[in-house]
């Protein structure tokens, strides 16, 4: 019962704080106010945004999943997140703001041509409905069903039951999506990433008092002291995610994650400034950093708990949470769970019904549209995309590698080709409209070939590095031999100023220093020379940083005395 209270009452807290910060109508009935807040948002909300957009259940139940199975070597995602959140914040930002656009298609648009958009954003469609919103429905529904047991409150069947809350869940979900546009979602997701952390923080500190009866510390060593090997961060070749992925694959599917995905993407687009953009992608690579002991520990910790025995380790995380919080806390966690489904679920529909709408529908299908006219037609989208999410979240049940692992592998389809066309896009000037589309659909047929129909003997991840070296080359010859007749000019809008935040280079050395730390300190068996030139480049960072941030202050002061 007082989890049941304690869920009711923080899932109501966050609905309600979303619908008074973001009652004003104008912010709904106007596309950028749908879409993108009105270019409004702040820092904080950024962050928050982006956090949750990536976090949700398909991370905290498919990857404690991962690394019940296999250990710290799983960390790489977050690891590799942090990296390329630096290069977006650095490189990619600041272009895509100075350009005023609302999308990711609508660039390739004013680098191409209109059909390119329309490719990129029927691209981004598939990948939303396909390999993440399913998921991540079902995901929600595994943690809530191991939370609250519904199955035996109400006396159904296990798949009646997660049935039920998929499609609860959902239909919550779209509701914040389509009725409150992409600023109540950030909102909402401030309040929820707040909560996940502090909440998930929670966990990992109860169980590890709950492994040494009641010392955390004494239980970090009993689960280190069992089970070293768990705690490696270089994986070997044959494991699920090898060391040398990092260099190929891994960082792709990364950059194009937090570089050019847009529901991602999208959460930056709205920045007030680009300073507060680089703030709060900033914010949210700082909190990647933390996320390994929220995502990835707690599935060490319930391997030891649990002998190693689960009967499906995407079930290990909700149960580990069931049996070491009180009810009262796991009431509220159960509300940040579902806040975090609300957030990627929410986030990846208003994506899609901006895709369809700017990109498709107002180009095309109907140029004409008034702002309510496309808004209301975006509404219905996201209400039938979120049904067919609904319908299909069954589906991807009983995934032999994990589902965390199963969306990756979807994602290939997508990543590689899309990322490319915008990478040439942004560093070429001559390749033409011609490469770009035939770029986009050789890199998706041949990985659908390579993976899944051929099957080829090589890991997924080195496929992807493979096959974005070889559309990138494809695409360079077609402009080498086909050139555009004029080099393309980038126009500059002014919708927003552009003056950089003065503490990015700093942030960015010591967000880039601070993942490479992780990893090294984690990291067994490697050559003895790594650990003198890491401390080399150590010095050295921190220097630099010190004397940036010196700069930076001095350059305040002149600034306030002017």
């Amino acid at each position: 019962m007082f989890a049941f209270i304690s869920f009711i009452a923080f899932t109501a807290f966050v609905a309600g704080y979303a619908y008074y910060k973001t009652r004003n109508a104008h912010l709904t009935e106007s596309a950028e106010g749908y879409f993108l807040g009105g270019r409004s948002l702040t820092g904080i909300y950024i962050g928050s945004s982006m956090l949750l957009m990536n976090l949700s259940t398909e991370h905290l139940v498919g990857l404690n999943g991962l690394s019940f199975r296999t250990g710290f070597i799983v960390m790489a995602w977050e690891v590799m997140a942090a990296m390329t959140i630096v290069l977006f914040a650095v490189f990619f930002l600041p272009r895509y703001l100075k350009l005023g656009i609302s999308s990711i298609p609508e660039y390739l648009e004013n680098r191409f041509d209109k059909q390119t958009l329309t490719i990129t954003s029927i691209l981004f469609l598939g990948l939303y409905v396909i390999s993440l919103l399913p998921i991540v429905l079902y995901t929600g529904a595994i943690a809530l069903e191991n939370l609250f047991q519904v199955s035996n409150v109400f006396h159904l069947d296990r798949s009646t039951a997660l049935l039920i809350m998929v499609w609860g869940v959902g239909a919550i979900g779209a509701i914040y999506a389509v009725f409150g546009g992409i600023k109540a979602i950030a909102i909402a997701d401030t309040l929820n990433g707040v909560g996940l952390i502090v909440g998930g923080l929670t966990v990992t500190l109860f169980a590890l008092g709950y492994v040494g009866d009641g010392n955390v510390w004494s239980g970090l060593v009993e689960v280190f002291e069992s089970h070293p090997e768990k705690f490696n961060s270089i994986g070997a070749e044959d494991s699920l995610v090898p060391f040398s992925t990092l260099f190929t694959g891994l960082i792709v599917s990364n950059m194009f994650f937090w570089c050019t995905n847009q529901s991602i993407v999208q959460k930056a687009l709205g920045a007030k400034n680009l300073a507060e953009g680089q703030k709060g992608v900033f914010l949210c690579a700082f909190f990647k950093l933390l996320i390994p002991s929220i995502i990835i520990l707690p599935g060490i910790i319930a391997y030891h708990i649990f002998n190693g025995q689960m009967d499906n380790p995407d079930n290990a995380y909700p149960r580990l949470v069931q049996l070491v919080l009180p009810d009262l806390l796991v009431g509220f966690f159960a509300a940040v769970v579902v806040g975090a489904v609300f957030s990627t679920f929410s986030g990846a529909l208003n994506s899609s019904v901006t895709l369809f709408t700017v990109n498709i529908y107002k180009k095309s299908l109907n140029p004409k549209a008034s702002e309510t006219q496309v808004v209301t037609v975006g509404k219905i989208l996201g209400l039938s995309l979120a049904v067919i999410a609904m319908v299909a979240a069954p589906l991807v049940a009983n995934s032999s590698d994990g589902l965390f692992y199963l969306i990756q592998q979807l994602q290939g389809m997508f990543n590689a080709p899309i990322l490319s066309v915008v990478l040439v896009g942004l560093l070429t000037k001559r390749v033409p409209a011609i490469a770009a589309k035939l770029g986009l659909l050789f890199g998706m047929s041949a990985y659908i070939v390579f993976n899944f129909i051929i099957k080829v003997d090589i890991h997924f991840f080195h496929l992807i590095g493979l096959l974005f070296v070889a559309n990138i080359i494809f695409m360079l010859t077609i402009g080498y031999f086909y050139p555009r007749q004029t080099e393309y000019q980038e126009v500059y809008t002014e919708q927003v100023d552009i003056k950089p935040w003065s503490l990015t280079k700093p942030v960015a050395v010591l967000i880039t220093l601070a993942s490479v730390s992780m990893y090294t300190f984690l990291a067994q068996n490697v050559a003895d020379w790594v650990m003198p030139s890491y401390y080399v480049l150590a010095a050295a960072s921190i220097s630099y940083v010190l004397w940036s941030i010196m700069q930076a202050l001095r350059y305040a002061r002149v600034t306030e005395t002017a």
